[in-house]
């Protein structure tokens, strides 16, 4: 047998293992509302190959591979507990087994690890709760999309309605449309069928009405059985309290902005400062896409090293706002073509900082440059460090923070050394470090920070959307903060 017969008997047998792990981690997911991890990353509703990529991946966080033959005995371990609702990460079981020296065998290594989630300890499975979308644009249809696929068990948020402004003939069609297919972020993972009788869009078995509606004052959420929702208002017209306000209707109990709020509107980025949000807060902001991307590795960095002071540069990835070809607009230089320029703007980026970050007392400035590109940015996030130090140091700190810690949902780390930002569309993180980008100086480093400012932002979103909502369950292992 040559090496090329053994490379792809080897690639069969895992495949093989792949197979048999989907199946386990559906039911796991249906039955119990365990969602299972790698890495952070979910396994539900995936491939077997992207099953087979996902171990792969590891191999550039922790230097080698991550093979499915490791991980499968802790997923069948998990098959045999009795578990409540919580995420499980199989990858850091298996990283956690191999550096416990007691001698536990897998099942009870398992049992230990997860007790939390199991017998007289397992939360009880919640009630499903309502959400409705106002406005279905760039990211509200990504947002439906993450509640469609997070929907598996029906026991966590649900989508109900999205609420947008009559488009005229077809409307429905067309919206159901926009949201089967994308053309950055492709096909829509499943089916949907138009029911314009009912002004109904039905997306893997989610009935999901269309409400049209010009104000917020319009709508009574009670005429369409919806009751204690949370309004994800994704249209960024309204950034204040009294504004936000508005949607404080009938069957609404919380507002959820995906924008940066103004005055006392509480700006929240998952992972950081989510646990802040008071239980009778209303209407609360999940800040900017650039905030989340500088957010949660600014706080890695000043929690190890202490930030003096700092500046973010964005290269951000053009939007709706702006103009296809030379037109008016309200802002400088937003009215000159997207797709032809790179246009110099302003990002409120540096400045959200410290609401999110209140502990850091450092001057943080920004500025921002949107570039010919439909998604996908990155932030240059330049610091001058408490403390002397060494790239080594500071990419093994990020590493390590990335793959072990609080942060790991908001943080990825990349050593890819040909990564370009096509790279990153899809990426479910806040923030991706780009480790051969990275320079260090003594007390000075500069961070190259990859975001995916529609799909990531959406996730975020989604997260504190769940974490307001009571469905965001514990994650074990437990991770130390």
């Amino acid at each position: 047998m040559t090496l090329n017969d053994d490379s792809f008997t080897n690639w069969k047998n895992r495949e093989e293992i792949a197979e048999s792990m989907i199946p386990m981690i559906g039911k796991l997911h249906r039955e119990r509302d365990v969602t299972v991890l790698l890495h952070s990353r979910s396994l539900v509703n995936k491939s077997v190959v992207s099953i087979l990529k996902t171990h792969r991946f590891a191999r550039q966080i922790a230097g080698e591979e991550l093979s499915v033959t490791e991980t499968l005995p802790f997923l069948e371990a998990l098959t045999t507990l009795d578990l409540g609702p919580s995420q499980i990460d199989i990858g850091m079981l298996a990283a956690t087994y191999r550096a416990d020296d007691r001698g536990l065998s897998v099942v009870e290594f398992t049992a230990e690890a997860v007790a939390g989630a199991t017998g007289a300890n397992k939360i009880d499975r919640r009630e499903p709760r309502d959400v409705v979308l106002y406005g279905f644009g760039r990211i509200g249809r990504l947002v439906a999309r993450l509640l469609i696929e997070k929907s598996g068990s029906g026991n966590g948020l649900r989508l109900r309605a999205v609420v947008v402004r009559g488009g005229g003939e077809q409307d429905l069609v067309k919206r159901a449309s926009l949201l089967r297919r994308d053309s950055v972020h492709g096909q829509f993972q499943g089916t949907i069928t138009v029911d314009e009788a009912n002004s109904k869009i039905i997306a893997n078995g989610n009935e999901i009405t269309v409400i049209y509606a010009n104000s917020p004052a319009e709508v009574d959420y009670t005429a369409y059985g919806i009751r204690d929702a949370i309004l994800i208002d994704n249209t960024g017209k309204w950034r204040d309290r009294e504004g936000l306000s508005q949607h404080l209707r009938p069957g609404i109990d919380k507002v959820v902005l995906t924008a940066p709020g103004k005055g006392d509107v509480p700006n929240i980025v998952h992972g950081v400062n989510h646990d802040t949000i008071k239980p009778d807060e209303q209407i609360l902001s999940c800040a900017s896409c650039t905030t989340n991307a500088i957010v949660p590795p600014l706080k890695a960095m000043h929690d190890e090293y202490g930030v003096l002071r700092g500046h973010v540069e964005t290269v951000h990835s053009f939007t709706n706002d702006q103009n296809l070809l030379d037109n008016y607009h309200k802002a400088d230089r937003r009215g000159r073509s997207a797709p032809l320029n790179m246009v110099i703007t302003e990002t409120g980026a540096a400045s959200a900082v410290a609401k999110a970050l209140p502990d850091l007392k450092a001057p943080i400035t920004g500025s921002s440059i949107r570039v010919p590109v439909p998604d996908v940015s990155i932030a240059i996030l330049s610091l001058r460090l408490g403390r002397e130090t060494t790239r080594e140091e500071v990419l093994d700190h990020l590493r390590e923070v990335s793959l072990t810690s609080p942060l790991k949902r908001q943080i990825d780390f990349t050593t890819a050394p040909d990564a370009v930002s096509m790279d990153f569309i899809g990426s479910r993180h806040a923030s991706i470090i780009d480790a051969g980008a990275t320079k260090v100086d003594g007390d000075n480093a500069i961070l190259y920070l990859w975001y995916d400012n529609e799909f990531g932002y959406s996730c975020q979103v989604v997260r504190v959307v769940q974490h307001v909502s009571g469905v965001e369950y514990p994650t074990y292992p437990a991770t130390s903060v």
